[in-house]
């Protein structure tokens, strides 16, 4: 195989914090925990540290020492790669191709932190995540058959007071608990306001089967007396053969009429088949989609998408997938609620304006919430929009022809 310079990544010591984030919710690959104590000649090249510092401590550099070979067998077939490269990154060498959207190429990797599993492959017989799984000498890798990637990261299993931007609002704040919810790691975005990002970066979580997530939120269920449960994420959509087995395990567990199955989602991936299935076979009754901007370039702003074509694609879907589930389901089948993030510091009143004059133009009955985005993750340097803020941008959306519009605010929500 012909010599390439690789990538490791190496921690900036200017800028790292010792925030102690990489020891907590993430494993190095090639040196396991803490991954804070980095050697560039154990570095595997997997970027999880890069993609995931709050502090953007990390640097790429380019590796140019010797690497001996290893033999892998790829679905039955012997190969030598270097060593010191994940699975992910051997497949490629050897000419599979990957795709930052599920369900394309040879090997899906939308996530590329090992929380989605969207990219298993059996390696000596147990299901891993390519893109942090590091070659070995030696070791087997086949591909799983289609919709049998049955793992992935869920953690943080809990009743909620209020629900997301999927739970109706007639529910909310109501001073009591309302729905129970679990959350999805990984996500296909990189948002550099990441209000979740210890859940969306963690890849040490135990991965479960659908099962077993689905029996873990019906006992939540039990215990709390509620009749909705809930995934969110991260993006849970990465892994729709998971996902869809998640949903039909729920529902087996909960075969009353009051049960009601709820997602929120980036919708990015959502696509109409896609959907279909989650309603007709899967038994989704409550969808809680975000639309991340009206402009293109708002859309990568907020979600740090670099690659315009990827970025147009994903913006295009999520706005494609509210217009089929208000023209197919909607209300009837399927209770949905819009969720807007807002900032002054990546939108304008003017692009939000526009934005509720298209929703409106679907459907002015549709629930609408705006999300106050606060200062995290990678963007300390924000604010966090006033109560009157939020208020002013509430009133544009009422303003544009939108007639159930919710403000989450630092006091509370407000409306509809």
């Amino acid at each position: 195989m012909e010599a390439r310079p690789l990538k490791v990544y190496v921690r900036d010591e200017e800028l790292c914090t010792r925030c102690g984030f990489c020891e907590e919710y993430f494993s190095c690959p090639g040196m396991g925990r803490p991954a804070l104590e980095r050697d560039p000649g154990r570095c595997v090249g997997c970027r999880v540290c890069y993609l995931a510092c709050p502090y953007k401590a990390v640097r790429e550099a380019e590796d140019t020492r010797a690497r001996r070979p290893v033999c892998i067998t790829v679905q039955g077939e012997s190969f030598e790669v270097p060593e010191r490269i994940t699975i992910r990154q051997a497949l490629e060498l050897l000419g599979f191709s990957t795709s930052r959207f599920p369900g394309e190429g040879d090997l899906p990797v939308p996530c590329e932190t090992g929380g989605c599993f969207s990219c298993a492959v059996y390696a000596d017989g147990q299901l891993v995540p390519a893109c942090i799984t590091p070659v070995a000498d030696g070791v087997d890798i086949s591909f799983p058959e289609p919709g049998t990637r049955l793992l992935r990261r869920v953690s943080g299993f809990q009743p909620h007071p209020v629900g997301g931007v999927g739970t109706p609002w007639w529910l909310k704040d109501k001073g009591t608990y309302i729905e129970v919810a679990c959350f999805a790691h990984g996500c296909n975005l990189r948002c550099p306001q990441c209000q979740n990002y210890t859940v969306t970066y963690d890849n040490v979580e135990r991965p479960l089967r659908p099962e077993e997530a689905a029996r873990r939120l019906t006992a939540l269920r039990r215990l709390y007396g509620v009749d909705r449960m809930a995934i969110s994420g991260g993006e849970p959509t990465l892994n729709r053969p998971w996902l869809v087995a998640f949903f039909k395990a729920l529902r087996a567990f909960n075969k009353d009429e009051r049960a009601r199955f709820h997602l929120d989602t980036n919708a990015t991936v959502l696509t109409p088949d896609y959907i279909d299935e989650l309603v007709l076979d899967a038994g989704v009754t409550d969808i809680g989609p975000d639309l991340k901007g009206l402009r293109l370039e708002t859309f990568m702003a907020i979600t740090g998408i670099k690659d315009r074509e990827l970025a147009r694609r994903y913006h295009a879907n999520e706005w494609a997938a509210v217009k089929y589930i208000l023209d197919h389901y909607y209300p009837e089948r399927v209770f949905m609620g819009i969720g807007i993030p807002y900032n002054p510091a990546f939108m304008s009143l003017e692009e939000l304006r526009d934005m509720g004059d298209r929703i409106a133009s679907m459907d002015p009955g549709v629930q609408v919430c705006l999300l106050d985005y606060f200062p995290t993750f990678r963007r300390r340097d924000i604010t966090r929009p006033s109560f009157r803020q939020m208020l002013k941008a509430r009133e544009v959306l009422l303003e544009a022809g939108l007639k159930t519009v919710i403000a989450q605010t630092e006091l509370g929500h407000v409306g509809p």
